[in-house]
């Protein structure tokens, strides 16, 4: 295939559909088959809470809800279970990156469990929750979807990892974070 010309320069997602489009119509293959088997492009996570971006974030898990299922009889019935919802819960997430000068993640920490702090003032009751909020960002920078999480707090923080003499690697830290739940922020839309 030939190059583009350049002064036509195109964003990195809208060549490869084409290429994807040329390729189809070569090929006989339906559009639609085409763009399937094209891979997503890499999305970045940014964490961001108290109004501001927490650098070097390289690792999120996912955002997991789970709902309890609660067995019962209708009635009169004594041989058909209904299965109805009961609580729900929600996986804490954890957060890794390198080991660095940014002290967020030792700071909130600080405000769940302050060794030292005196009888009473271990733990600071009034601002050790937090809401954050999970962007996924792609090639080009944009907002691609966003979740904020309620009432966060850390009931892990590890810091170094597990450290190996036969495999060295750069010193990571850890958040775990406990939470409330969640939810999709719907006034992000898909850039198109």
């Amino acid at each position: 295939m030939g190059r583009c010309p350049p002064s036509l320069r195109l964003p990195p997602r809208l060549a490869s559909c084409l290429i994807a489009l040329a390729l189809a119509l070569a090929h006989g293959v339906a559009l639609a088959d085409s763009l399937a088997m094209e891979p997503s492009p890499p999305l970045l996570c940014r964490v961001r809470w108290d109004g501001r971006d927490i650098p070097g974030v390289m690792k999120v898990t996912g955002l997991i809800r789970h709902t309890e299922v609660v067995d019962h009889r209708s009635g009169g019935d004594p041989s058909s279970l209904r299965r109805s919802p009961g609580a729900t819960t929600y996986e804490p997430i954890v957060l890794e990156r390198a080991l660095g000068a940014d002290l967020e993640f030792e700071r909130w920490t600080g405000k769940v469990w302050a060794f030292g702090g005196g009888l009473g003032a271990e733990v600071s009751l009034r601002d050790f929750r937090k809401d954050i909020i999970l962007d996924l960002i792609d090639e080009l920078g944009q907002r691609v979807l966003s979740y904020r999480v309620f009432r966060c707090w850390p009931s892990d923080y590890v810091v170094m990892g597990e450290m190996n003499a036969a495999s060295p690697t750069a010193p990571i830290e850890a958040l775990v974070l406990q939470h409330e739940g969640w939810e999709r922020d719907h006034e992000v839309a898909p850039p198109h």
